[in-house]
């Protein structure tokens, strides 16, 4: 519990003696890699907690946020109505290790992933200007909320076309300017590096998912193009064929809603944002064994938003059982990791299959009668 703990109380205590230079903010385990808003949720905590020492108060603190984050995963769940009651078991009292990166090791992850989900609860309450507020605040504490980035992207621009979504995205950048003006007025290129840093390397020992490579390339940056061209292409395939659910061009997104030639049919807000997550996890360089949490809560809903035949519950219940068991692996070996990268396959074929596009309605030519059908069985 202390290692991770100590180290943020660390980064955090520099800026509370006033050090504002981000290249400056350290702890044990390395320097200060997590944007701004992190510091000040972070600095609460610390002195909530007696500068940091009361570690069973925290642990307390971060319980009742366990409690909170499955209160907004449950109301976001009773909007769906897709997702089998029992399975809710599993959520709550089945993850050794969710339970883990919650109350044991207080990690970051699990504050940025309640305000993405409440987020959510917003865009759902079709609150998108406060949504995005939110968004941005949960980036602000921890980068890998961007990977719902690109379906949040894709919702705005079919809500409000491209001039109507511009007021949105600037709400999300004007937060993280303001988050980080005092870091950023003092040394901005330290700041944008340290806490926006797209080509940190990983350390092989802690990958869960690519436990089976030699270590050479997975440290290769060659193997690090491969997954961001698979995760662009991924997302490509996804916003043309799966998110996109009208017969126009993708291109009519952005234009104005009004002057769009065919509505296109309802779509789930919630299939968007999940489906864009899982496919940034399916293609990181590494997860780490606190990065469960980024999808664990979102795993249920991926699974049983297709039509489920009442034989097929099982198998899915199957899954996620191994899924938990290769992130309760430690240290990950080959075949935890390969287990791993099968399971998540079988969720995406899932998801490509389970969500055809809806088929083009025939229109009949006009003046032409349709033809009767015969009475006679063949």
């Amino acid at each position: 519990t202390e290692i991770d703990w100590k180290a943020y109380m660390d980064e955090v205590e520099g800026f509370a003696n006033g050090t504002l230079d981000y290249t400056q903010l350290k702890g044990d385990t390395g320097p200060l890699v997590y944007p701004a808003g992190f510091v000040y949720i972070f600095l609460g905590l610390y002195y909530a907690t007696g500068r940091g020492t009361d570690i069973r108060l925290a642990q307390y603190l971060f319980a009742g946020l366990y409690l909170l984050n499955l209160l907004l995963v449950f109301r976001i769940y009773c909007r769906t109505n897709k997702v089998p009651p029992y399975v809710f078991f599993f959520m709550c009292c089945a993850s050794y290790r969710i339970h883990s990166i919650f109350v044991l090791r207080l990690f970051n992850d699990t504050v940025a992933m309640a305000i993405l989900f409440l987020a959510v609860n917003l865009f759902l309450e079709e609150r998108w200007s406060w949504g995005c507020l939110i968004f941005s605040l949960a980036v602000s504490v921890k980068m890998n909320i961007l990977l719902f980035a690109p379906g949040l992207l894709f919702l705005l621009l079919k809500r409000f076309g491209l001039l109507g979504c511009i007021p949105k995205l600037c709400i999300c950048a004007l937060l993280q300017v303001l988050l980080g003006l005092p870091f950023l007025l003092v040394n901005p290129v330290g700041y944008l590096t340290r806490s926006f840093d797209l080509g940190r390397q990983f350390q092989f020992k802690w990958t869960v998912n690519w436990r089976f490579l030699p270590e050479e390339v997975f440290q290769h940056r060659a193997f690090h193009t491969t997954l961001l061209l698979a995760h662009l292409a991924g997302l490509g395939l996804f916003a043309l064929h799966r998110w996109h659910r009208s017969r126009e061009s993708i291109l009519a997104l952005l234009k104005d809603p009004a002057e769009r030639k065919h509505p296109s049919h309802p779509l789930s807000i919630i299939f968007v944002l999940f489906s864009s997550n899982f496919l940034g996890v399916c293609c990181s360089r590494s997860l780490h064994y606190q990065f469960y949490v980024w999808y664990f809560h979102t795993l249920p809903y991926l699974l049983w938003c297709t039509p489920t035949a009442k034989l097929a519950h099982m198998p899915k219940v199957l899954l996620l059982g191994v899924i938990e068991l290769c992130w309760n692996t430690y240290p990950s070996t080959v075949c935890s990791s390969l287990s791993l990268h099968i399971c998540h396959g079988l969720v995406l074929l899932q998801l490509w299959y389970g969500t055809a596009p809806l088929p083009v309605p025939h229109n009949p030519q006009p003046g032409r009668k349709p033809v009767p059908l015969s009475k006679k069985v063949h």
